[in-house]
Parts: structure tokens; sequence; C-alpha cells
């Protein structure tokens, strides 16, 4: 869309208020309101001030003065702002004009520019399922004298026999029964209905909804696929209007990996390929699931490269508390078609080769989409240059249920890392396929590494309530 195009969206629609956003290291959105009166051409051109000293992870108090400068093909009406709202999605400058290295929706286009002077292809296409739970009351607090969190749900199995409601009228979703029930038993069709209507009227392309596994309101939407940096800002859309249709409701959504224990968490299933124009070059037909060579080498690097690329793709202490074996984690560091205990899963069921594609499990929500979807391509990439074969090098493929396999069986697959902690070990010392290509920096690898061992040391001190069943009457 052209700026005058965006000018007259403005005019057209009787616009009060341009909101110019970016998205800080951890995938946090931000903004600054700007009266629409005051939006111009030369807005655009010179990009709208803030301070970056005040975002976590930029810069110093020094050197603060950083530009937002707006891509005119994010802009979308806010559907929940009074007064009439256009957000842009915004991209991070210095005041010399130079892409902030920092910036993670500049390292998502350079991820995309990558690819194309690789000579590989011309565009990669990602598509993230991403879970989320409603809950009616969330509680937490954490302090020198106490630790606790609580939530609840007006259809968690554990509140069938609760009074409050009035009279309880039964129907609970039982602890991992959740999936797709039809109502009462599922009590958020007409909510997640909601979110569906406002993302489709904001740009979205929706395939479907439904209720997930979980207890207690777990549900997910899927959009339909983009390319990187476009998916990217889709799924920031995602959940910033599933987030705000919740609260509209009197309820409160989260992509928090891990919410409740004994419960299947909440993931963000990735799917992706690499077209050369209008070619797919996933797909060959009579390959493992009909999967070509470089497809193949795709999923090596991914594999190859995982422990590093996790510190990426599930930046959170809580991520390693959905990352354990059963409620459906993709823990198993290994490839295979249909098979949804295996880190990168090959859907088969009426695919065409279009649509031929890999699905990595791991990942979750807290993830920054604009960097992971860019280490993900980065280190499917290197499988490719490198001719990463994930056959012989012992990934797979396993086409049976991997919990079902005997010990010495299972001692032969890698796993997940196990903590945040050794997750940013693996990436200090396997980084290469992220800077050789000049995508992200080793500043940026630096910093991001020193912020996410804060975050896990700041878990690690304090004392988990947990504890005091264990060992307080020692």
């Amino acid at each position: 869309m052209s700026v005058q195009n965006v000018l007259k969206l403005i005019k057209d629609n009787n616009i009060e208020w341009v909101d110019f956003r970016f998205v800080d290291l951890l995938g946090r959105a931000h903004h600054i309101s700007l009266p629409a009166a005051e939006v111009d051409e030369a807005t655009f051109e010179n990009g709208v001030a803030f301070d970056g000293s005040s975002i976590t992870g930029f810069r110093g108090i020094e050197e603060s003065d950083m530009v937002m400068m707006p891509d005119t093909e994010s802009v979308f009406i806010d559907p929940f702002t009074a007064h009439p709202t256009l957000n842009i999605m915004c991209n991070i400058h210095t005041p010399d004009g130079e892409r902030y290295d920092r910036d993670p929706r500049s390292i998502a286009q350079k991820a995309e520019e990558y690819l194309q002077k690789s000579g590989v292809g011309t565009a990669a296409y990602f598509a993230p399922e991403s879970e989320f739970f409603i809950f009616d009351d969330v509680r937490f607090e954490t302090g020198i004298n106490k630790s606790y969190f609580e939530v609840d749900s007006e259809e968690a199995f554990w509140n069938t026999a609760r009074k409050e409601e009035g009279g309880n009228l039964g129907f609970k979703v039982r602890q991992k029964g959740g999936y797709v029930p039809v109502q009462p038993v599922d009590t958020q069709q007409d909510i997640r209905s909601e979110m569906c209507r406002l993302l489709m009227e904001s740009g979205l392309r929706i395939e479907r909804h439904h209720h997930e596994v979980a207890t207690a309101g777990q549900g997910e939407i899927n959009f339909r696929f983009d390319t990187l940096t476009k998916t990217a800002d889709n799924l920031m859309k995602y959940k910033y209007i599933v987030h705000n249709t919740a609260r509209q409701y009197g309820k409160v959504a989260t992509f928090m990996p891990k919410p409740l224990f004994g419960d299947n968490g909440s993931g963000m299933h990735v799917h992706q390929s690499i077209f050369n124009g209008d070619t797919p070059l996933f797909y060959e037909k009579g390959g493992y699931a009909n999967l070509s060579d470089l497809a193949m080498y795709y999923i090596g690097g991914i594999l190859h490269h995982a422990p590093a690329l996790i510190a990426i793709t599930n930046p959170s202490t809580n991520s390693f508390k959905r990352l354990v074996p059963g409620y459906e984690a993709p823990v198993n560091l290994v490839f295979s078609k249909g098979n949804r205990s295996a880190a990168i899963r090959i859907p088969v069921a009426a695919v065409t080769p279009k649509g031929c594609r890999i699905e990595f499990r791991t990942p979750d929500s807290t993830a920054n989409p604009y960097l992971a979807f860019a280490a993900m391509l980065l280190a499917g990439l290197d499988g490719i240059k490198n001719k990463l074969d994930p056959r012989a090098l012992g990934y797979g493929p396993f086409d049976k249920n991997i919990y079902e396999l005997s010990d010495a069986e299972k001692a032969e697959i890698r796993s997940v890392p196990g903590t945040l902690d050794e997750a940013l070990d693996a990436l200090e010392a396997d980084h290469a396929f992220l800077t050789e290509s000049g995508v992200f920096s080793e500043d940026f690898i630096k910093n991001y590494i020193e912020l996410k061992r804060a975050e896990a040391k700041s878990v690690s001190i304090r004392i988990h309530p947990h504890e005091y069943s264990l060992y307080f009457d020692c």
C-alpha cells in the first residue's frame, strides 16, 4: 500500500489517531499515537522518534534517540479503541538512518533478503499454530514471605463442586479431555468466533478455530500462512486481538506455555516451506512423505541446530515446564510423518504439492516471532547449504510412538535442552549459522543471552511453594 493510499484510508474512515508500533527483544509491542491531522507524507519519510533507553535490551541513556519507520503494508484499523485508530507496524532505525541491528523486525527482513541472495528460493512461508488459555480469573504474587499463583475457569475440571455459580451446571472439561468437544462442554465457542470475526476484519484469513486438549479454556485459532515478516506481523495482530477480545468478555487470555500443572501446555507449532516463485521446493513425489532432498536438508539444519535454536523459539523458563515427556510435548529431536511426539512432523493428510511443508512443534508463544521465524529459516538454510541429511545424522524418521520405545531405544534419541540455561549454553556455543549471514549480529546474540540469563537467574533464586511441601518438616 502506498503512502497516498494510507492517507486516503485515514481520511475515508475518519481516523482520529494513528498508532505507530514496534516490537522489543522479548516480543512485546509498544506504541506511540499521533493525531491523524499531524500525519502526512513527511511522517512516513522521517519516522517517529522515541526513547530507546526505556526499552529493555535496546540502548543506553547516552544514545537513546531512536526512530520508528512505518511500514505501509502493515496497517489495520484498531477494533478496540473508542476513537477511530489506524495501527502501523514500524522498523527501528538509528538517528542517522541505519537499520538498528537489535530490531527484531529488521532481523526478520534481513533473513528474507538472505534467502533471496542464497539462490535457494524467493520466499519462505510460515504458519504458526499459537495456542492459548482463556481464564476467568488470575492471581499471582511473589515476595519476601509469599509466592503463589491461582487461576480459575468456569469449565475447569476442579470446579465440579463449586457453589459460587448459583447452581453448578456441570459439563466441565476433563483433565486432558478438552480436544474439540461441542457445547455445553466447550463454553468458549462464541468468544473464539468473535476473535475470528475481528481477525478477519483486520485482514487475516482464518482457517478454523477449536477448543484444545487441556481443561480450563485452552483454545486455538489458525490463520493462513504468509511470508516470514508478514506472518510475524500477523501473529502480533493475532495476540493483540485475542488478548483484547478476552478482556471485553471479562476474561483474560494468556499464551504462557505452561500455566497449569498436570495438563497440556500451549505450543506454537510452526509450519514452514520455501518456494521459488510459484514452485514449491519441499515437494517431491515418491520421497519420504513426498519431501524433496532440499526439504530433508532443511529439516537436518533445524534438528542439528535445535539446542541453540530453542533458546530463541522457547525463550522462557516456563517453556521448559511444557517441554517434558507426555502432554503431547515434542521433546524428541527427530522427524516423522504424522507423529506428534517428534520435534518435526511432516503433515501428510490432504496435502497438495504447494501445501507440502514441515511442522516444527517445539516452539511456543513466549518467542518473539520475528526472531524465531528468522532463526528457523537460517537453521534450515544452513542445513541446505551443508547438505545435512537428517536420516544420515540419526534424526529419523521415527514413525512409531516414541514414548513406547524401550529405554535403550530412547537413549539413542537426542532430546531438547532441559532448562533455559542449557539452551542458552547451546546458543553461546552454536550461533555461526545466525551471524555468518549477517542477519543476527554478535552484539545481538551477546545482549540476548545476557537478558535471558538474567531472567533464568531471577526464577532460580526464588523459593518455590512446592519446596515447602518437600522440605519444611526437615
